[in-house]
C-alpha cells in the first residue's frame, strides 16, 4: 500500500499550544524571586501630586540592578572553613526603636536621625548583615520610606526581575522605586524559603523592607545570616557544593502532556520545533543563558520543557568585606524541600498558568542530582539560622543582599509590605578601602 502521507499535525499543534505556553513563560519568566505575584493589587499607600512627579522623574534615571559579583574563586575552602569557624561574629539583625532613641511620634525628627547617623547605620548594615528598625513613624507611607533610605544614602536600582518580568509597585504606578513584596491571598500558605535576591547576571547590593500593614497572623518576614550558614554546613558538603558548583531550573513548561498523544512519527519534530522556538524566545528576553531540556513527570506527572540557568558557585567572596558567605537558594529552590513543607504548610497551590511556570529546583553544576541527605543537611542549618522577624506598620529591615538570606512565614489576613532594592550607597567604597586596610582619603 502507499505510504500515508503525515497530516500536519506539528505546525497545527505548535500554533494551538505552544504560542501560549510560551507567552506565560515569557510573563512570568523567574522562580528565583520565589514565586512573585502575578497580578498588581491595589494601591494602599497614598502619595501626593508633587511626591508622585518626583517619583516620576527618579524613576526615569534608575539603573538596572548591578552585576552579580561572585568574587575570586576560594582557595581550600574546608581550610578558609574552618578559620572563620575559630572567629567570633556581630551580632545579627540586631534592632534599633525609635522609643529608645526618644523619637517616638516625631518623624521629622526620625529622618534627622536617619541623616546625622547614615554612615553609622550603613556600617552596621556591613557589620551585622541587617538592621531592623521598629517604632518609627516615618516609613509608614511610601513618601516617608523612600525619605528614609534617601537620607541613608542608598542608591536605589530596579528591581532584578525588570528584564524578564513586571513586579507589582506599592502604590499601582509603573515605574514607582518601591515594589510589593509576596503578599497576594493566594501564597498565603506558601513559606517562602530563604534566599538572596539575584536573577540570572543581576544582584542588588542592598534592600530595605517596609511593613505597611502586617497580617493578621503570621507573615513574619524572615532573614538568615550567610556567614553563618558557611561557617555551619558540613565541610565536605561545602566543598563538594563549592567545586562542582550548583545551577538552578529556574522555570518548567508543563503543558506538554498533549504531545504523548500525537503519532509516534510526529512527537520528535514537535518536541523539537517548540523546543527551539521556546529557547529562541526565552533567551531574547533574558540577559543570561538558558538551558532548555525535556523532562519526564514534572510537579503532576505531565511532560515539560524545563529551563536551567548556568552553573554558579553556592558561596561567593563579599564585596566589600572580603568574607566568604552563603550564597544559595536551595532553601527556596530545591523541590524535595519545598514538597516536604507541603506537609506542614499545605500544597503549594500552583494553580494558574504563570504559576505552573515558576516552578524551580537546584542541581549540581555538571547537572547530577544532589542527595536527599545533603538537602536535609542544608535544610537544617537554614532553618537553625533563621530569625523570625514579626514587623510591624513603620518597621523597616534594611540588609546586605550578599550576607543576609530573606523569606516569609505563612500568614491569614491582609499583608502589606513593600520592597526598594539598592545598588549600592553613597560611602560604599571608603567601607571597601577601610575594610582592605588602605588609607581613606577626605576632603
Amino acid at each position: 500500500p502507499p505510504t500515508p502521507t503525515p497530516d500536519p499535525i506539528p505546525t497545527l499543534t505548535m500554533a494551538k499550544y505552544a504560542v501560549p505556553a510560551l507567552a506565560l513563560a515569557l510573563a512570568a519568566t523567574s522562580a528565583v524571586d520565589a514565586f512573585v505575584p502575578a497580578s498588581r493589587t491595589n494601591a494602599f499607600v497614598a502619595t501626593s501630586p508633587s511626591t508622585s512627579l518626583r517619583m516620576a522623574d527618579a524613576v526615569a534615571e534608575t539603573p538596572l540592578a548591578p552585576l552579580t559579583l561572585w568574587g575570586e574563586k576560594i582557595e581550600d575552602i574546608k581550610s578558609v572553613q574552618e578559620r572563620y569557624r575559630r572567629e567570633s561574629s556581630p551580632e545579627f539583625g540586631p534592632e534599633i526603636f525609635a522609643s529608645d532613641l526618644g523619637l517616638s511620634g516625631d518623624a521629622d525628627a526620625q529622618l534627622r536621625y536617619f541623616r546625622d547617623n547614615a554612615a553609622e547605620l550603613k556600617q552596621r548594615m556591613e557589620d551585622c548583615g541587617a538592621v531592623v528598625f521598629r517604632g518609627f513613624d516615618l516609613m509608614k507611607t511610601q513618601e516617608g520610606f523612600q525619605a528614609m533610605y534617601g537620607a541613608l544614602g542608598m542608591k536605589v536600582c530596579l528591581d532584578p526581575l525588570h528584564s524578564v518580568s513586571a513586579r507589582p509597585t506599592v502604590d499601582g504606578k509603573k515605574g514607582s522605586p518601591v515594589y510589593e513584596a509576596v503578599n497576594k491571598e493566594s501564597r498565603k500558605n506558601f513559606f517562602i524559603g530563604m534566599h538572596n535576591e539575584f536573577v540570572g547576571t543581576r544582584a542588588p547590593r542592598a534592600a530595605a523592607f517596609v511593613c505597611f500593614k502586617a497580617a493578621e497572623e503570621g507573615g513574619e518576614f524572615i532573614i538568615a545570616d550567610g556567614r553563618a550558614m558557611f561557617r555551619d554546613l558540613d565541610a565536605n558538603l561545602v566543598q563538594r557544593l563549592y567545586e562542582r558548583g550548583i545551577r538552578y531550573s529556574v522555570m518548567e513548561l508543563p503543558f506538554f502532556g498533549w504531545i504523548d498523544g500525537l503519532p509516534e512519527f510526529a512527537q520528535g519534530p514537535v518536541m523539537a520545533g517548540i523546543k527551539g522556538l521556546a529557547n529562541a524566545a526565552i533567551n531574547a528576553k533574558v540577559d543570561f543563558s538558558v538551558d532548555l531540556r525535556w523532562g519526564e513527570g514534572g510537579y503532576d506527572g505531565t511532560r515539560m520543557l524545563q529551563a536551567r540557568a548556568p552553573s554558579q558557585p553556592p558561596i561567593v567572596v563579599h564585596p566589600v568585606t572580603g568574607d566568604p558567605t552563603w550564597f544559595c537558594n536551595v532553601h527556596s529552590h530545591s523541590s524535595k524541600l519545598r514538597k516536604d513543607r507541603e506537609g506542614k504548610y499545605g500544597a503549594e497551590r500552583f494553580e494558574d498558568g504563570a504559576s505552573q511556570i515558576n516552578k524551580s529546583d537546584m542541581f549540581y553544576g555538571d547537572d547530577g542530582d544532589i542527595s536527599d541527605e545533603d538537602l536535609k543537611q542544608m535544610d537544617e542549618v537554614t532553618y537553625k539560622n533563621m530569625k523570625f522577624v514579626k514587623m510591624t506598620e513603620g518597621d523597616v529591615v534594611l540588609l546586605d543582599n550578599y550576607k543576609c538570606m530573606h523569606g516569609r512565614n505563612v500568614f491569614d489576613g491582609t499583608r502589606k509590605h513593600g520592597v526598594a532594592w539598592f545598588e549600592g550607597w553613597e560611602g560604599e567604597e571608603e567601607m571597601k578601602k577601610a575594610a582592605r586596610g588602605e588609607a581613606v582619603m577626605t576632603a
